[in-house]
C-alpha cells in the first residue's frame, strides 16, 4: 500500500505487480513511475505501456526479453546511452519514445540522429514512434519524411516563406442554401399540378361509386327467384 508521502510525491508502488510473473500485457501509463526494478521479473511480458511517467532509466526491464511492443513516450530519458540496454530485447518490433498525438516526448528525441541510431540498434524493428519502417506502408512513411526534409531544407536555404493571404471560399455564403422562389412560371406549374390532382381525386371517387353500384346490381341479378304456391 502507498504511504502518504509516496502519494504526495506521485510514486506508484509496483511491488505487487512484480509478483504477477505470468502477465503478458501491462499498461502503467500516467502513474508518475520512477523506478522500474519491480518489473524485472516479468519475463513473459509482450506489451508494455509506460508512457507519461517520470522514468529516466530503462535498464530494469532489459531482462524482460519477451517484450515485442514498448511505449515509453512522455518520460525523462535524456540520452541515447539510456537506450543501449534495450539491445537485449531481441523480440522487440515496436518502440515509441515520442507521441505527437498527445505531445509526449523524451529529451533524447531532440537528438537529430536519434531515429537513425535507434534503427541501427534494432535492425528487426517494424514500427518506430507509430510509423512503420518496414513492411506495408513503410514506403509511404519514408516518402512523407523525405518530402518534409526537402521542404525544411528549402526553407532554411532560402529563408522563411513569405506570408500568404488567407484562403477565400470557392463560393459565397448562402450559395447552397435552399431558397423559395416567386417565379411566376413555377407558381403557374404548381397551380396546374394542384388542379390535375383535384380532378384525379374526383375521377377516383366517381370510379369507386360506379364500381360499388355495379357490384350491387350484379348481386341482385344473381339472387334466386321466389315463386308463390
Amino acid at each position: 500500500m502507498e504511504t502518504k508521502r509516496e502519494k504526495e510525491q506521485g510514486i506508484c508502488d509496483l511491488g505487487c505487480i512484480g509478483e504477477c510473473t505470468n502477465l503478458e500485457r501491462l499498461d502503467l501509463s500516467g502513474n508518475n513511475i520512477t523506478n522500474l526494478a519491480p518489473l524485472s521479473s516479468l519475463r513473459r511480458l509482450l506489451v508494455l505501456n509506460l508512457s507519461a511517467n517520470r522514468i529516466t532509466s530503462l535498464e530494469p526491464i532489459c531482462s524482460c526479453d519477451s517484450i515485442q511492443t514498448l511505449n515509453v513516450a512522455g518520460n525523462l530519458i535524456s540520452s541515447i546511452e539510456n537506450l543501449y540496454c534495450l539491445k537485449s530485447l531481441r523480440k522487440l518490433e515496436s518502440i515509441r519514445l515520442k507521441d505527437n498525438t498527445y505531445d509526449y516526448s523524451n529529451p533524447v528525441c531532440k537528438n537529430s540522429s536519434y531515429r537513425n541510431i535507434l534503427l541501427e540498434m534494432f535492425p528487426n524493428i517494424k514500427v518506430l514512434d507509430g510509423e512503420r519502417v518496414v513492411g506495408r506502408g513503410s514506403d509511404l512513411y519514408q516518402l512523407c519524411k523525405d518530402i518534409d526534409d526537402i521542404i525544411k531544407a528549402g526553407i532554411y536555404r532560402n529563408g522563411p516563406l513569405p506570408e500568404l493571404p488567407d484562403c477565400k471560399p470557392w463560393i459565397e455564403d448562402g450559395f447552397l442554401d435552399i431558397k423559395t422562389s416567386s417565379n411566376t412560371i413555377i407558381e403557374e406549374a404548381y397551380k396546374q399540378f394542384s388542379d390535375i390532382l383535384h380532378e384525379c381525386r374526383l375521377l377516383n371517387n366517381r370510379a369507386a361509386h360506379v364500381i360499388s353500384q355495379t357490384e350491387r346490381n350484379l348481386s341482385i341479378k344473381n339472387m334466386p327467384k321466389e315463386y308463390a304456391v
